[in-house]
């Protein structure tokens, strides 16, 4: 997850991120371009990420507990 990130980070657990169907389909499912999933890894574009609308595609394109949404300005908590 970004350090210096102001609003929102995003973990991906490593048993994922090399899958190439979840990575399309995060990139697909993201209305603000955080995924990019085009090499088959999941890659997040670090520019993108405090552009979040907290829409939960991302979230529901994945296997639980796999991405995680954290909500930095608020004591980091996870979006459910």
């Amino acid at each position: 997850m970004r350090t210096d990130a102001t609003f929102i980070g995003i973990e991906v657990d490593d048993s994922v991120v090399g899958d190439a169907d979840l990575a399309k389909r995060l990139d697909e499912a993201c209305p603000v371009d955080i995924y990019d999933g085009s090499s088959g890894r999941i890659q997040i574009r670090e520019e993108n990420v405090d552009e979040c609308v907290l829409c939960r595609l991302c979230l529901d394109a994945s296997p639980a507990d796999t991405v995680k949404v954290i909500k930095l300005y608020d004591d980091e908590a996870v979006l459910a």
